[in-house]
């Protein structure tokens, strides 16, 4: 079986970051392609080229510009083929870093602005990146013995609980849960037409838990210690989840310790 492959979109830091570091630690075998905006700027990211000879690539990739996304995927399909594993990570919560507490705080240069990176964004990268993850040859996840159920290929949109709309109960962060909920409805979508497929590709939301990351930090001293994840711990319980993924499960959205959670 050929070495899997895993592109990580929004790898720069964070949880991105992180899902690096962790499949090249854990899967030996594996190659990662990480993107992000600005690879110059990215120093942990290009320290890890170093720490990993050979399995780590880096492109540049602004998720908000179709055309970037498009030349990734030429250049992939290239340097390697196929793909195993997609994790589309990269997130803002508003343009502002804050959410909007009222309808006072709506724009609509805000909403477009959350939507677009957030929804729009992972979506045109399953169009560029599918054909890809359609050549792959299941390496992440769980195949079962029939062949007609095997998966060549899986795509983690990383959601967030407050995108769920039977969980909202306060309100509140309209672009951020707006852009969540879209997503997950993306991800649905985009389980029914790759499910069909054959080879069949798993699409999935994931949510992370309230992590210690940028996006999050503004909001720290509201959430008890033992419930702020660090990214490492985070992505420890979302890669289990992945490593346990099959045909059966796509088209959900999981939380971190694997329970099913609210659209």
């Amino acid at each position: 079986m050929a070495s899997p492959i895993a592109l990580i979109q929004g790898a720069s830091r964070g949880l991105g970051l992180e899902f690096c570091k962790h499949i090249l630690k854990s899967k030996t075998s594996a190659g990662v392609i990480a993107t992000c905006r600005n690879p110059d700027g990215a120093a942990e990211l290009r320290g890890l080229v170093g720490q990993h000879p050979g399995r780590l690539t880096v492109l540049g990739l602004d998720v908000n510009r179709e055309e970037d996304i498009s030349e990734a995927a030429k250049r992939v399909k290239e340097s390697f083929g196929r793909l195993d594993l997609i994790v589309n990570s990269s997130a803002m919560l508003h343009p502002s870093g804050k959410g909007e507490t009222s309808l006072r705080d709506v724009s609509a240069q805000g909403i477009i602005s959350t939507l677009t990176t957030n929804t729009v964004g992972p979506l045109v990268m399953a169009k560029y990146f599918a054909p890809l993850l359609q050549k792959g040859g299941g390496g992440f996840g769980q195949q079962p013995v029939e062949k007609a159920k095997q998966h060549s290929g899986i795509i983690v949109n990383i959601t967030a609980k407050v995108g769920s709309i039977g969980d909202n109960g306060l309100g509140g962060w309209y672009s951020y849960r707006m852009s969540k909920a879209a997503l997950n409805m993306a991800t649905r979508n985009l389980s029914i037409e790759l499910g069909r497929s054959r080879p069949k590709v798993v699409c999935v939301s994931l949510h992370p838990g309230t992590v210690n990351t940028d996006l999050s930090r503004p909001y720290h001293k509201n959430v008890p210690k033992e419930n702020l994840f660090s990214t490492e711990r985070s992505v420890n319980c979302l890669m289990s989840i992945i490593e346990t993924l099959n045909i059966e499960k796509t088209g959900k959205a999981y939380n971190w310790d694997g329970t099913e959670l609210l659209w």
